[in-house]
């Protein structure tokens, strides 16, 4: 396993993260990432903890009634917590008369939403505690107050936000330390690269989530996936929909080339692509069984040569 170590936090962390949100199952709305089993994805968690990942991301809204925060608690316990970081997340929670995204930053949510996760998680602290998305009806000064607050009673580590402008990082700083940042990123979706290359210049720990593009990237579509209409991977993400998915098949046959350079998955060539960039700390990756755990832990055997990124990052351009 490779890592990398943040100044601003000072601790070293595995290039590679799990990436829990299809462990959250089917939530009360029927939006799903597919079957997920619970002793699979715990089975999942162990493999990739065992072969030096230390860093886990989750979040509430994950699942029906939390189910990702609670499977990650009853898999730390036996004395994994120790060997890993915690990321969790507040303020975003489903409507629960239209299952609609409804965001809250304000103050008393997130001191309620953290004593619920760290009961869930089964932990007494939280290493890194983000935004999920930003609120503009709560000022970010209410937001940071409440962090600042548990940060001081020992109950977070560490402030992040996810998926914010760069307005709203800067106003963010006026009133507290942002040490983490989480955005989407991959070889399918590089909008948020320049943000993320200040982010990592100001030297915050950089997450990007997305990265094998909700599998489109592992290389197992091929051909057009007919999903469930409630399937997140249909839902949330465009990859799975023409004209896109039949443009990030030429790339994938680009990178099909530099696969068999390495004897390696597809996957592997996704990873290294995304976490060889100086300004990414951290990539997670969701997995759904302990093979796919297994699989992932080894893409970093190898890495990818200053001429074999130039080519993708070429095909990139040609082809998205």
């Amino acid at each position: 396993m490779n890592y990398k170590e943040n100044q601003l936090t000072q601790e070293r962390i595995s290039v590679l993260g799990v990436g829990t949100w299809s462990m959250g199952g089917t939530n009360k709305f029927g939006l799903s990432y597919g079957n997920v089993e619970e002793q699979a994805s715990i089975e999942a968690i162990h493999t990739l903890i065992k072969n030096g990942v230390n860093l886990i991301d989750t979040a509430p809204v994950y699942g029906a009634d939390s189910a990702s925060e609670k499977v990650v608690g009853i898999a730390l316990q036996g004395g994994y917590r120790e060997k890993v970081k915690i990321v969790t997340k507040f303020g975003n929670v489903n409507d629960p008369q239209t299952g609609k995204r409804v965001i809250n930053n304000s103050y008393d949510t997130i001191m309620k939403e953290c004593e619920e996760s760290l009961q869930r998680l089964q932990t007494d602290y939280i290493d890194y505690y983000l935004m999920h998305y930003p609120d503009p009806n709560v000022p970010i000064e209410e937001t940071m107050r409440a962090l600042n607050e548990l940060k001081l009673a020992g109950k977070i580590l560490h402030i992040g936000l996810s998926n914010p402008t760069q307005e709203l990082i800067l106003e963010a700083e006026q009133y507290g330390q942002i040490e983490a940042i989480q955005l989407p990123y991959s070889m399918v979706n590089r909008q948020q690269e320049e943000l993320f290359k200040w982010c990592h210049n100001r030297g915050y720990f950089t997450m990007s989530y997305g990265s094998l593009g909700a599998g489109i990237l592992s290389g197992a579509y091929r051909e057009l996936p007919h999903f469930d209409e409630k399937d997140i991977r249909y839902t949330f993400y465009p990859f799975f929909k023409d004209p896109m998915f039949s443009d990030i098949q030429c790339l994938l046959k680009e990178m099909d080339k530099i696969a068999h350079i390495h004897h390696v998955p597809v996957s592997h060539i996704a990873l290294n692509w995304v976490t060889q960039k100086d300004f990414i700390s951290a990539s997670l990756v969701g997995v759904a069984n302990q093979d796919q755990a297994q699989e992932n832990s080894q893409a970093f055997a190898f890495s990818l040569t200053d001429e074999e990124m130039l080519f993708l990052d070429h095909a990139i351009e040609k082809y998205l």
